[in-house]
């Protein structure tokens, strides 16, 4: 069985990419688990320095795979999903994301743990959980009112309205944005090696201290988000709106021939 994150090593800079094209990288359980395992190995690795989390140059992740989330829903706090939410939290090393096209979802949530955000002008940055019939996670409920204050937070988590690229960047969710997805590619491993030109443990130990203020009450947010996402999940909201995308989407593999 194929290997869903593809994995790079170049002089201590560990690049982590989506690989599941056909699906728009849609993270499915085994690629949360995978993804943690990747994580906290690199955490532990002396010879690797930085980390990079990206979907290529076309497509950062379309969020959930809503197949395999129906089918095998979270269902307590260890589930995958929420075990990659705390492995990245606890991470001690410098992770950078860098976003070509579309990211929904967790693909969103995942940037506000990022250290740097790198986005192409096409990129699409959605957080549809209400939309959904869901409630947001990852901490974004506590995490987005706080760095875009509670109007254009709720903008983006009640109506569930995408930013692109530039919007991104103005708002403070992204750090630079580039042309196409190549230059914001190669600029995640400039910044990378940046980071690794400089003396590690004062690089980790401020990082720490940048985080430490707010992580009791980022933990006790991500896990009540996480039990109410769980029962929000098996709610009649969530089940029609989750089943009716399905749907449509089956309904136009039908029609192109495509397999379903």
């Amino acid at each position: 069985m194929n290997d869903l994150i593809k994995q790079e090593r170049n002089e201590g800079v560990l690049t982590l990419t989506f690989d599941r094209p056909d699906k728009l990288n849609a993270l499915n359980n085994r690629m949360y688990t995978q993804l943690a395992d990747l994580l906290l190995a690199a955490d532990e690795d002396d010879q690797t320095g930085v980390i990079i989390v990206t979907g290529g140059a076309s497509c950062f992740t379309s969020g959930n795979d809503l197949a395999d989330f129906l089918q095998h829903p979270p269902t307590d706090l260890d589930s995958p999903a929420f075990r990659l939410m705390r492995v990245v939290t606890h991470l001690q090393k410098p992770l950078i994301a860098a976003v070509c096209g579309a990211a929904i979802g967790i693909g969103t949530t995942l940037l506000l743990h990022c250290d740097q955000v790198l986005v192409t002008r096409n990129a699409k940055l959605r957080m549809p959980f209400v939309n959904l019939g869901l409630c947001p996670e990852f901490g974004a409920s506590l995490l987005l009112p706080r760095l875009l204050g509670h109007a254009r937070a709720a903008r983006l988590l009640l109506w569930g309205d995408s930013l692109d690229g530039a919007a991104a960047v103005a708002c403070g969710l992204a750090n630079e944005l580039f042309d196409d997805g190549q230059q914001c590619l190669a600029a995640a491993q400039h910044m990378a090696r940046r980071l690794l030109a400089l003396p590690q443990e004062s690089l980790r130990q401020t990082r720490q201290l940048l985080k430490q203020t707010s992580m009791p009450e980022l933990q006790a947010t991500i896990r009540q988000e996480n039990l109410l996402f769980i029962k929000r999940l098996k709610s009649p909201e969530a089940q029609t709106a989750l089943n009716a995308i399905l749907n449509r989407s089956t309904d136009k593999k039908s029609l192109t021939g495509q397999p379903s």
